[in-house]
């Protein structure tokens, strides 16, 4: 099996680590969201890292996250992708917290607008 066919059977899959759908079709919120997403899929792709090894690091971040909100208030599925993908940056020696700090502040400095 390809490792795209590993990971896109995973993600078709159910449970904790399952990405929003409807109708069956990827949900994104928001711009950052599909791009994250498309990150991480390319980075897998490239062979960068396991999808297991990833899919692990989202349980327990969503777990985690869980167990520090029970009332469930502030959810979003893919702040916990973003932050189990940059644990497993990190993890990895792709890219350290402090790079990883330094980028999300010019992002979210850019005007309204530039977000691309």
């Amino acid at each position: 099996m390809t490792l795209e066919l590993k990971a896109m059977e995973l993600l078709d899959g159910q449970g904790a680590a399952a990405p929003p759908r409807r109708n069956g079709e990827l949900v994104f919120g928001a711009p950052w969201e599909s791009r994250i997403f498309g990150l991480t899929m390319l980075l897998h792709k490239a062979g960068l890292f396991d999808w297991d090894d990833f899919r692990t690091l989202l349980i327990e971040e969503i777990r985690s996250w869980e167990a520090q909100h029970p009332d469930g208030r502030g959810w979003s599925y893919y702040e916990r992708w973003q932050s189990a993908f940059e644990t497993l940056l990190a993890n990895r020696g792709l890219c350290n917290a402090e790079e990883l700090a330094r980028r999300s502040a010019a992002l979210a400095a850019r005007p309204e607008g530039h977000d691309h």
